[in-house]
Order: C-alpha cells, then structure tokens, then sequence
C-alpha cells in the first residue's frame, strides 16, 4: 500500500498578499473612504489611489488645500508598505507641491518602494491631475509587528502564533 503525501497547502504569491493586505486595510479605512479615495491598484511596494477634489477640498484661492493632496499621496504610502502582510506605520513624510490641484479634477496618487531592510523602508509618491505631477511626496515607513491578513481557518498557524498541544 502506498501512502499519500498530504497535498502542500498553496502559497501566496506576492501579488495575492498584496492584494489581500489592501483588502484588510481598505475594510476598516474610514479616513480614505470618507474623502472619495478609490484604491486602483497594489502590487508588492506599490499602490495607486485616486481622489476627486471637491468644492471642500478647496482653500481660499479656489484650488486644493495642500492637507487634501498629502492625505492621498499618505494612503497611496500606507497601501504600498502594507503590501507584505506587516503592520507598518508611517515615521516621517514630507511633501512638495509643483502645481496647484484642480477642483473638479481627478487626482492620481502612485507610490513606489525605494527601499525597504529590516523594520525600515522609503517610498515615493508622485501626485499627479491629468497626467501632469503636482505633488512629489517620500515616506519612510517602520514595521511595528502583527499581521494584515487574518489566517484562513484551514491554514497553519501564523508566524507570530505558536500551537500548543
């Protein structure tokens, strides 16, 4: 008689965990949702998010407030160094504005890993309205431990979880 290997449970790959990351995150990100953002795509590193700019989103001289273009260049950051299934927070971000933000307009958030070792990691965010940056952001993230992804009820145990007998 033969005996039968029990079939391998199946991996994630890369493009899964991100994806299932932003899933985790995109349930429970009021702050995002509540300002119009869409979340338009995440890779490992990466994410993309857009906005529209509405009459509130405007200061005083009629084109978007500074505070509404760095929070969509901060949640295209927060998707891009969440992709790997760890909690990650940001340490330190700075923005430049280029141009001013359209009312109306439609706002492009594309965040990109620069670098990444240990519990550290930077990430560029360009802002653009129409194909044109308006806005150049870089984060630098720090992982603080925990897990995205809650573990399915047939998988092994999570990394941060020892099973007892």
């Amino acid at each position: 008689m033969t005996a039968h290997a029990p079939h391998p449970a199946p991996t994630r790959t890369p493009q899964d965990t991100a994806r299932l990351s932003a899933d985790a995150m995109w349930a429970t990100d009021h702050a995002s949702q509540g300002l119009g953002m869409e979340l338009v795509a995440v890779g490992p590193g990466t994410a993309t998010i857009s906005m529209t700019l509405t009459e509130r989103m405007c200061n005083g001289f009629g084109m978007a407030h500074g505070g509404f273009i760095f929070a969509l260049a901060d949640s295209a950051f927060a998707f891009a160094c969440n992709s790997y299934d760890e909690r990650t927070v940001a340490a330190h971000c700075a923005v430049t504005y280029l141009r001013p933000g359209t009312r109306g307009k439609t706002l492009l958030a594309t965040a990109r890993e620069i670098a990444r070792s240990g519990r550290s990691g930077i990430y560029d965010v360009e802002v653009s309205e129409d194909g044109v940056v308006i806005a150049q952001f870089r984060g630098h993230s720090r992982t603080i431990g925990g897990a995205l992804i809650a573990p399915s009820p047939s998988a092994p145990e999570s990394r941060d979880h020892t099973t007892t007998a």
